[in-house]
């Protein structure tokens, strides 16, 4: 079972990490949003340069707590406690943190 860690404000963070098409390894607390119910993760474009995960689809339009939004679906590899996964994963512009939906 994961274990978490609560942020200063109460937040629940996980550590996750985030697998390179290269198969290098980034470790990162991810928040957990209970109200990202679309989606396994989300990550700011920025991050995606270091990964190069595949494109899966380009400017699938959400809702979200800020209101519409467009993100690229790319094809990520997450290892969240000790098991790799292959998701889909949500990458758009001015995502403050690592964001795992529930």
């Amino acid at each position: 079972m994961a274990i978490g860690s609560f942020g200063d404000n109460g937040e629940l963070f996980f550590e996750i990490q985030l697998v390179a098409v290269d198969g290098e390894k980034f470790s990162l607390a991810a928040l957990l949003d209970t109200g990202f119910t679309d989606g396994w993760l989300a990550i700011n474009t920025q991050d995606l340069d270091a990964l190069r995960w595949p494109l899966l689809s380009a400017q699938v339009e959400m809702t979200t707590a800020r209101g519409n939004a467009r993100f690229d679906i790319h094809e990520g590899k997450i290892i969240i406690d000790e098991t790799e996964i292959t998701i889909p994963v949500h990458v758009g512009d001015e995502i403050p943190d690592t964001i795992m939906g529930s």
